[in-house]
């Protein structure tokens, strides 16, 4: 069923035109349409009086239309969905060779997809292929972006995609620091990049022009505001409750904070005025864009390991440890737990998350920004 969810997904963007066409590698995860080549699945037997295939020969009427049902039946397309078959080309798989299917509907078509159809004719498959040769966390870059914790070279880079005014952000914010710093020091290097979910977020885009204008001049102040932000962000827009008030409060924020940190001040004040917000523009679109494909926040990428969803500090640890243990290094012991609180009836005490879903709790208490 998720298979053909899938590909019903792609023949949406067909015919809608609602978003861009899948990449190949995620058409190419169709796997139900044939054998996919790691999993040991049956490849599909195209079964009776099945010819031979020549390289260089477009397929005969009869082995396209074989080829043409195979897929549509177990598809589920519909009439109204054509479809076009090359040539075969040499294939990667020893007697196989390789067929590009194009889908098209409403005069959009769909990028080729690959199957592979055996020399004899009578077998219709599917390989997937993936690139592994880039470093897992060299494919989420921290170029350019206020760092925090280690040094360049950390053995754990952690980049967070991030919302000043997501409240899920700040639950986020306020389980990685201090926990992961205290337990690892200069082991991980944290940034974030810009996610400002603009469409929900009033004021979302503001904060994080600001916050750059900022970290342009001060790394430290940045990640004043960005805490502080974050720990009173139901604060931003005052007893007015407007978007007005949230854009002067950050405004006021930023400056005082530049000023602790001994900034240009004329450079930051014209740059928090000009709120050029192209950069975070940017930055939003390649977050959604292909192969990060993010669309909520926050999100975590723990060298190149997405984390997205609710879930336990201890568990971002163990993550962190696994990426520790790829480099070859031993993971830090546990922290010492907390002395237990006497009450009058011992009570259980909830395990800290690092959460993307709802979930009512307090944001934490953060002084405002300072040296």
């Amino acid at each position: 069923m998720r298979v053909r969810s899938a590909l019903r997904e792609i023949i949406v963007d067909v015919l809608n035109g609602a978003r861009p066409l899948r990449s190949l590698v995620m058409i190419a995860s169709l796997v139900a349409l044939g054998c996919h080549a790691q999993s040991g699945v049956p490849p599909h037997d195209l079964t009776g009086s099945a010819q031979a295939i020549q390289l260089g020969v477009k397929l005969s009427p009869d082995m396209t239309r074989r080829v043409d049902l195979m897929i549509r039946n177990r598809a589920g397309l519909s009439p109204e969905y054509t479809m076009s078959i090359n040539a075969p080309t040499p294939g990667e798989v020893p007697g196989y060779d390789q067929i590009l299917v194009t889908l098209t509907a409403n005069g959009k078509s769909t990028a080729p997809l690959p199957f592979l159809l055996s020399t004899d004719g009578k077998t219709l498959a599917q390989f997937n292929k993936f690139d592994i040769s880039q470093a897992p966390r060299d494919r989420v870059s921290a170029k350019g972006r206020p760092p925090r914790g280690g040094p360049e070279d950390a053995p754990v880079l952690i980049v967070g995609f991030d919302d000043l005014e997501c409240p899920f952000c700040a639950r986020m914010n306020a389980a990685l620091f201090p926990a992961v710093l205290d337990r690892y020091k200069d082991q991980v290097r944290v940034v974030y990049r810009d996610f400002p979910l603009f469409d929900i977020h009033p004021w979302a885009m503001h904060a994080a022009v600001d916050a750059n204008c900022l970290g342009d001049a001060s790394t430290i102040g940045y990640w004043n505001f960005v805490d502080y932000v974050h720990a009173h962000s139901s604060d931003m827009m005052g007893t007015e409750n407007t978007q007005d008030k949230a854009v002067q409060t950050l405004d006021k924020l930023v400056i005082e904070e530049g000023a602790r940190q001994k900034v240009d001040i004329s450079t930051l004040s014209a740059c928090v005025q000009k709120q050029n917000s192209s950069r975070e523009k940017a930055s939003f679109d390649e977050a959604a864009a292909e192969p990060l494909r993010i669309n909520s926040a926050p999100v975590l990428f723990v060298n190149g390991e997405k984390i997205e969803g609710v879930i336990p500090v201890e568990t971002l640890f163990r993550v962190i440890d696994d990426a520790l243990r790829a480099e070859g290094l031993t993971p830090p012991p546990p922290l010492p737990a907390a002395p237990p609180v006497l009450t009058t009836a011992p009570t259980a005490a909830p395990a800290q998350t690092v959460p993307v879903a709802p979930a009512a709790q307090p944001a934490p208490t953060v002084v405002k920004p300072r040296s």
